[in-house]
């Protein structure tokens, strides 16, 4: 298999034309071949006019039909070994154990949607049966399910160049949703992205769907993501990335002649508390688990701790010199891309130079033709940080801010100051759960997943993780892009009142010929009738 540098649009690819790029090695500086070339805008309309003509038959595919195809394009990913592996890790700086760890949480994710969907009873198929003799009206036949928006597209994450990119859960769950793909690859990964759509295209054509169910498109601007969200043809937009980036989008998408939901995952500091029974029990162990969870991936994560909230005390200061220690040390990490790193310095810059902020480590940041870069731990006082909301701003890298409180009203007013969140972090003994039991209550209003006296880092991939968030870390905070309920935000309800059976999609005729179960007449029932 050969990266060709060109844009996939049904069982064609894209001209070399417009003004090439090419991928950077993000340790070395060193520019990858080949170069990519831009999808032009005829391209662009190509590719989602094909999307929407697949729709019609791909949205009829049993749960079976569409499972196979999951499956196919997990193995076909998996079959690419080390051709893929070392094209992610040159053009990300990720290590090889990190790429193979994310292409089999890729696949695993694809395989996972494939059993949801080939078992069926995801769509919450509803039936209400008729009453002709109810009085004083009739009671007619009721019976609804969820059905597939249309053609969806994904856009590519730089911190996950595998399981939020082109195959990743958005991917994935608007497939068994029953939607085409028009991935946008990202420019930073742009030979992995395409290797992976390479992949889909081959199981596309292995299971005989039509062409337009799949697309990859490059493109290095911002021109290429607002046409497709923009395209009235285009139904749903799947989104990982930066504050800035998806606010722009999410507006398009919202102001549109015809809004779209658009699902953007843009920005979370994961506020981690240290209540102080658990700083006495074991605030050695939390400093050093901590320290890791800050700086695992280059502190690339979307759920990297970025406050940690402690009290003011003799313990908490003890805690606040030994992760200092910690993250003061002579390690130097590579981030993705110069654009992420540029970011870096000016976050870390800004911290710096804020007079109520204190520097606790720094290293001398290395120079040479990579994105390398250090860990940083800054430190402020709870009234500081209230009064200034710059303070929440997401750093993304190897940085934290230590927030230090004294009484339990100022922690508490800590937390609802709290932008909305993707995780938050209590770390506490039973006699804190009694000391602070408001906490929880007003954490499960600030983040999607609550975690206890655990780190954030490290997002399971199962039916009932919550990968979302209060505004601004999602657009929607009714949603998760991880686990099996990701499928959701890819459908509608679909009513259908006084249908004759045979008319009926299968999931809701009386003989249930998929044997799911149903809500019939207000019983859950996989029985038929």
């Amino acid at each position: 298999m050969e990266i060709t540098g060109r844009s996939i649009i049904g069982n064609s690819l894209g001209d070399e034309q417009g003004l090439p790029f090419r991928g950077v090695n993000p340790q070395t500086g060193e520019t990858l071949e080949p170069a990519f070339y831009p999808a032009s805008q005829p391209e662009v309309e190509e590719a989602v006019r094909l999307a929407a003509a697949a729709f019609e038959s791909f949205r009829r595919l049993t749960g079976r039909e569409r499972g196979l195809f999951l499956r196919t394009i997990a193995s076909r990913i998996e079959s690419m070994g080390d051709l893929l592996t070392n094209r992610a890790v040159a053009e990300t700086g990720l290590p090889v154990a990190r790429i193979q760890g994310e292409t089999g949480r890729t696949c695993g994710q694809l395989r996972m949607f494939a059993t949801l969907i080939e078992e069926g009873s995801w769509v919450d198929a509803r039936i209400d049966r008729a009453d002709p003799q109810r009085q004083p009206v009739p009671k007619p036949d009721v019976r609804s399910m969820l059905r597939p928006l249309g053609p969806v597209v994904v856009f590519g994450a730089s911190n996950f160049p595998l399981a939020f990119s082109v195959a990743g859960g958005d991917t994935a769950s608007a497939f068994a949703a029953g939607c085409p793909v028009i991935a946008k690859a990202h420019p930073a990964h742009p030979g992995t992205s395409e290797l992976v759509g390479q992949a889909i295209s081959q199981a596309v054509r292995e299971c005989g769907l039509p062409a337009g169910t799949f697309a990859l498109l490059h493109g290095t601007g911002n021109e290429l993501g607002e046409q497709l969200v923009r395209h009235p043809l285009v139904k749903a937009a799947g989104f990982t990335g930066s504050r800035g980036g998806g606010q722009a989008l999410a507006a398009l998408a919202a102001n549109r002649p015809d809004p779209i939901p658009f699902y953007a995952e843009m920005s979370s500091v994961n506020p981690l508390f240290v209540l102080p029974g658990a700083m006495q029990e074991r605030g050695e162990s939390i400093a050093t688990g901590l320290h890791g969870s800050i700086t695992l991936g280059a502190g690339q994560f979307c759920t990297k701790p970025g406050l940690v909230l402690l009290r003011d005390d003799q313990a908490g200061q003890a805690f606040i010199a030994r992760l200092a220690q910690l993250m003061g040390g002579a390690q130097v990490f590579t981030l993705l891309n110069a654009g992420i790193e540029r970011a870096y310095r000016a976050g870390t810059a800004r911290l710096d130079q804020t007079p109520s902020v204190e520097t606790l480590a720094r290293p001398t940041t290395p120079s040479g033709p990579g994105c390398q870069t250090v860990a940083a731990l800054y430190q402020t006082s709870a009234a500081s940080f209230l009064a200034n909301p710059e303070l929440q701003e997401e750093v993304f890298g190897p940085a934290a801010l230590v927030i230090t409180w004294s009484t339990k009203e100022e922690l508490l007013s800590l937390t609802r100051a709290l932008e909305g969140q993707l995780t938050a972090s209590l770390h506490a003994s039973s006699a804190d759960l009694q000391d602070f039991a408001e906490l929880p209550h007003y954490l499960e209003s600030r983040a999607g997943r609550l975690v206890f006296n655990g780190f954030p880092t490290g997002v399971e991939v199962c039916h009932a993780m919550v990968h979302g968030g209060p505004w601004p870390s999602t657009s929607d905070g009714r949603s998760t892009s991880v686990g099996t309920r990701a499928i959701f935000r890819f459908t509608r309800q679909v009513c259908y009142q006084g249908f004759p059976d045979q008319a009926l999609p299968v999931e809701l005729q009386n003989s249930n010929p998929t044997g799911i179960w149903r809500m019939v007449d207000g019983r859950l029932t996989q029985d038929s009738f």
